[in-house]
């Protein structure tokens, strides 16, 4: 068998939007084969936001086919349009849809060497058997045992090991899809740690380029992405020349040698996402099953309560992909922020991990005593930073996937509470930081419980009646429970409820006849007087309270949710809901009156005397009448 190594290089098609090149075997007659290895050779990349262009319906990845040349008209007309600047998330402008300040670093591994029989060659890559290059072998799953030992050969002093496209194509291929996270970093790290070359961040357009390389095969990793890139592209390998590719733009494929080299690798981008919602605890009768492992079970942007009620909240963030050290998160911290009126319910915060947006298929929970996460509390604040352990273990095996915190709180029996339209806003900020990123992200969201108040004013028609001998207790009829509340300052705070009437606060008005009651939440209520002042009738009907909230016109500007808007009837009929400060329609005025007792006889009113005595006259003088009529019938 007559063999011969010739110093050539071979193909491969450069996978122009694809995660990961490929290489393709390639043979051709000697005489074609020859390439001009007094030319230098180049690479350029465009960055493109395909994420972004196939959402917006101008591109579809799996119908382009790559060339290895600039396309102008297939590609770069369409994503990269000079005449369409736009900002990007962090601040800068780009074009189209470039992708700015991705960096590649490249390394060459290989000669290119051809095995040659019969009038044919094929192409096969040297690596030098003492050179650093093993590594990156080992790194996709090869060692020198898997090379071509036919074509074994010492170039230059050299002792070579050969592969063939086939073979090292595979092993790229089986090792990303196997454990793309592991293989990526390994990678990276090789090109780092041995020598390569880092090519300019991509400009405004998503471009940039190494030129004057000598010709091989080299490996191409990126090593450093913008905080809205969620994933990096797989390590590469391409060699310097490439035989053209059939294409939108090169219909001579493999009758060609190409030396600027051309490629279209794409991210997906993306950030992390973010929502706090809440919901109150069905304990509390909440308006939900008290499913806790239903994220759609009664949690919304907006919840009412009463004081004393145990809120629940939940923050749902979908991590961005993670596919190499590259895009590797360094930091990940929740900052909670409660409002005044409500306080945190320590100790009972847990951290779940699902495969799914929904939260329907869950993965794993961290506990607080996991090490996975710390949770440091202030007078109004709860941090959630995520530990060397926990980033570790995201970092690995979280990527794309949803975190989900819950944590509950209590609404405070006191003036803390802001009852009304202001409601009380629930704040949280996602701080996160990766990898070859100097500064940090955020996201912020929040919720808002919303609770209100009665004000009820007590008068006597005479105005004599003694207030601190009125009893009233108020009942929730919406869910059935009597309101239990404490009096500080001559105002009533909520505190909770009871099933038995015995059990029930009796609300007794202030010295100016006010029964002011706050906490409440949106429902309808009872109030009846159970006492009144001797001499003074009891008001014959309960009287009905119905307070409703509804999404109003406004938009929160943090959660974009509607807030909510309050309104009220008593007894059937709307009234004014008035403000509590500077919230509006948090407080349902009304008015009711004790008269006095019908007395027989007399009432101890001047009238009701004169008719008492006007009508026993009346009744004497008919009396007289009959007994004179009597009397004359009888002389008769």
């Amino acid at each position: 068998m007559n063999k011969k190594l010739k110093q050539i290089l071979s193909i491969f098609a450069a996978g122009t939007v694809a995660v990961t090149m490929g290489l393709s075997a390639f043979t051709a007659p000697v005489d074609e084969a020859t390439i001009d290895r007094n030319r230098k050779a180049s690479l350029s990349v465009y960055k493109y936001d395909i994420t972004s262009a196939e959402k917006d319906g101008v591109w579809t990845t799996d119908g382009y086919q790559s060339t290895g040349v600039y396309d102008e008209t297939g590609v770069n007309n369409i994503l990269g349009n000079p005449d369409k600047p736009k900002v990007l998330p962090n601040g800068d402008t780009s074009y189209g849809y470039a992708v700015k300040g991705v960096e590649f670093i490249y390394k060459k591994v290989a000669e290119i060497s051809t095995f040659s029989e019969k009038g044919t060659v094929s192409n096969l890559f040297g690596f030098e058997a003492e050179g650093t290059e093993e590594a990156m072998l080992r790194a996709i799953g090869l060692s020198f045992a898997d090379r071509e030992t036919e074509a074994d050969a010492v170039v230059n002093g050299k002792q070579m090991y050969y592969f063939t496209s086939d073979t090292l194509m595979k092993a790229v291929t089986d090792s990303l899809t196997d454990d793309p996270i592991g293989v990526k970093n390994a990678l990276e790290t090789y090109v780092k740690n041995n020598g390569g070359t880092a090519m300019e961040e991509t400009d405004s357009y998503g471009h940039t380029e190494a030129t004057n390389l000598d010709l091989g095969l080299y490996l191409v990793v990126e090593t450093k992405v913008p905080e809205y890139v969620t994933t990096t592209v797989a390590p590469f390998l391409i060699s310097l020349p490439m035989t053209a590719v059939n294409g939108s733009n090169a219909a001579d494929g493999g009758t060609r040698w190409i030396y600027d080299v051309t490629v279209y690798p794409k991210n997906a981008t993306g950030s992390p996402d973010l929502e706090k919602t809440v919901r109150e605890s069905k304990a509390d009768t909440g308006k939900n099953q008290g499913k806790t492992d239903d994220i759609s079970d009664g949690y919304a942007q907006t919840a009412t309560g009463s004081a004393g009620d145990v809120m629940e909240y939940q923050i749902v963030s979908t991590l961005p992909e993670i596919t190499s050290a590259a895009s590797y998160l360094t930091e990940y911290i929740f900052a909670d922020t409660l409002s005044e009126g409500l306080t945190y319910r320590k100790n009972d915060l847990l951290v779940e991990w699902y495969l799914d947006k929904a939260c329907t298929e869950k993965i794993t929970e961290w506990e607080e005593t996991s090490g996975k996460y710390t949770v440091a509390y202030g007078e109004h604040t709860m941090t959630i930073t995520m530990t060397e352990e926990g980033l570790s273990e995201i970092n690995s095996s979280y990527g794309g996937r949803t975190m989900r915190i819950t944590y509950a709180a209590a609404i405070n029996s006191d003036d803390t509470v802001v009852c009304g339209d202001t409601g009380n806003p629930n704040e949280v900020v996602l701080t996160w930081k990766r990898t070859n990123i100097d500064y940090y992200d955020t996201l912020k969201d929040d919720c808002h419980v919303y609770t209100y108040a009665i004000d009820l004013t007590k008068r006597f028609a005479d105005n004599k009646g003694d207030f601190s001998k009125v009893n009233f207790v108020i009942q929730n009829d919406t869910d059935g429970y009597f309101v239990k509340a404490e009096l500080i300052d001559g105002v009533y705070y909520v505190t909770g409820h009871t099933a038995d009437e015995a059990e029930a606060t009796r609300f007794v008005p202030t010295d100016n006849g006010k029964v002011i009651v706050k906490g409440l939440e949106d429902d309808t209520y009872s109030i009846t007087e159970t006492a009144t002042d001797n001499g003074y009738r009891l008001l014959k009907e309960n009287i009905q309270v119905v307070i409703t909230a509804e999404e109003s016109d406004n938009i929160c500007p943090s959660c974009l949710a509607k807030t909510l808007e309050a309104s009220a009837t008593v007894d059937g009929q709307s009234v004014v809901m008035v403000a509590d400060g500077d919230s509006a329609s948090a407080v349902v005025p009304l008015t009711v009156i004790n008269h006095r007792k019908t007395l027989i006889p007399g009432t101890g009113e001047a009238g009701n005397w004169l008719i008492t005595i006007g009508g026993i006259a009346l009744a004497s003088a008919s009396c007289m009448i009959f007994i004179w009529s009597l009397k004359k019938k009888n002389r008769a």
